[in-house]
């Protein structure tokens, strides 16, 4: 009660709620996807994030890897520290600032981009096969909506 009146607290469902059902289905997707370089390649999905990203750009920042990907600096830090034990990654002091860290892949690193590319694509296929061509569409459409609502730059 507040000020002697009684307040009404709207229902939350949390399995009709957006956010939680957003959040649900991108765990069960990525899940889905981590079955290819998880058995595969021996990756987990902060290390597969970050081997994609640098590799997509022939190198980058973990600072820049942070941003596109949206992982906390320690998830990225880590898979970085994971990649460059396993000599799929190699870093070089910033031509600016030698404290800021490039990294690119290696042979190896490019190697298993090469390979597990075509493999996460066709894993992507073969998710959205149970969508019509409109459903999928609208899909992306709505995706593209929901992060520019949201400030989430694409690249």
């Amino acid at each position: 009660m507040a000020n002697g009146k009684s307040v009404t607290v709207p229902e939350l469902q949390l399995s009709e709620f957006v956010p939680f059902r957003l959040n649900r289905l991108a765990a069960a997707v990525s899940e889905h996807l981590s079955v290819i370089y998880r058995e595969r390649f021996g990756l987990e999905i902060p290390e597969w994030r970050v081997l994609v990203t640098i590799g997509r750009h022939a190198g980058c920042t973990a600072q820049q890897i942070v941003q596109s990907t949206r992982m906390h600096k320690t998830r990225v830090s880590r898979a970085v520290a994971a990649l460059r034990r396993r000599t799929l990654l190699e870093s070089a002091a910033g031509a600016e600032d030698a404290r800021e860290l490039h990294l690119r892949l290696t042979p190896s690193g490019r190697r298993i981009y090469a390979s597990l590319v075509p493999l996460a694509l066709a894993r992507e296929s073969e998710l959205l096969a149970c969508l019509g061509e409109s459903q999928r569409e609208g899909l992306m459409r709505g995706i593209r909506v929901l992060e520019s609502s949201l400030g989430l730059e694409r690249e």
